[in-house]
């Protein structure tokens, strides 16, 4: 897998002569194209809404945007640059979903987790799954809950800097901020997750009594955990350190590493095929007069 954050960049020539021949009307280097950033782009929507469903749809409506307007790049800056500055415009200025109506700051949040009974954990032979899986979903979901805590640009910088590790010099470019409001804004961020877990998580602060084993039978209970359905647990391969480049460690104030570890070990999902997604899209005669394409 392509790692579209790294500092040399090495995977921009590539993009771009896929984007060259795309709009050449060479409908597989689209789908190319499409295929080397969806997961990313997905995983991105996915800790911003913390659905599934509503990530899928934030993806392919930032595809679509990427499709129509790919006939415009012209290489002034790196394909990156471009791509990721379409997303991270979408993702801040698309409407409130669900979650983000609900959750809206630290102190909302702990209340929440204050009120939350401590449970026995259910019967193991009443479950489809494992209960580790359980648990580890009701983890997940918990600490990717946090990030409904921060403002969404805050969110969007700790999911780059914090969890995908991306330098200050390639996340101040994304975000159209200087380096040094990059690592501000990240810093603040990290300053508030950090003050906020070190207060309530058991995970971080072992004399918390939050815990993520008593809390599990209360969330299947309330429908935020389905057994039936894992939201955060399922479908991937890897982990966000695995595909990340460990480069965070120079703008990081090293507060504590611990707790930034703990979002790295957070699976980095699978994406839904996007290109047989929009295969309809695609062929419509609006796309199809985009880049002159022939059927």
């Amino acid at each position: 897998m392509i790692n579209p954050f790294t500092e040399r960049n090495d995977t921009d020539s590539t993009d771009i002569a896929l984007v060259e021949s795309a709009q050449k009307g060479d409908r597989e280097a689209l789908e190319k194209l499409i295929l080397r950033h969806q997961a990313w782009i997905y995983n991105i929507a996915m800790r911003m809404v913390l659905n599934p469903q509503i990530a899928e749809d934030v993806t392919q409506e930032v595809l679509i945007k990427v499709i129509t307007k790919l006939s415009t790049f012209q290489g002034r800056s790196s394909f990156r640059t471009w791509l990721y500055r379409i997303v991270v415009n979408h993702v801040i200025n698309m409407k409130k979903q669900c979650l983000e109506q609900v959750i809206t700051d630290f102190k909302y949040y702990g209340n929440e987790l204050d009120k939350t009974p401590d449970m026995d954990l259910p019967d193991r032979n009443s479950l489809p799954v494992d209960m580790q899986l359980i648990v580890e979903e009701a983890k997940i979901g918990c600490m990717t809950g946090m990030l409904l805590c921060l403002d969404r640009e805050q969110r969007l910088i700790y999911i780059l800097g914090e969890m995908f590790e991306v330098s200050d010099a390639v996340g101040s470019e994304i975000m159209e901020i200087s380096r040094d409001n990059f690592r501000q804004k990240l810093s603040r961020a990290r300053k508030d997750m950090y003050s906020f877990m070190n207060e309530k998580c058991g995970l971080i602060n072992h004399n918390n009594p939050c815990r993520c084993a008593r809390k599990t039978s209360a969330w299947i209970q309330a429908g935020y955990v389905d057994p039936n359905n894992l939201k955060f647990n399922a479908n991937y391969v890897k982990r966000i350190k695995d595909v990340s480049q460990n480069k965070s460690k120079e703008i990081c104030e090293l507060m504590d590493e611990q707790y930034a570890q703990l979002f790295r070990e957070h699976p980095f999902q699978d994406p839904p095929d996007f290109v047989n997604k929009m295969q309809g899209i695609l062929h419509t005669e609006q796309f199809q007069q985009i880049f002159n394409y022939a059927d």
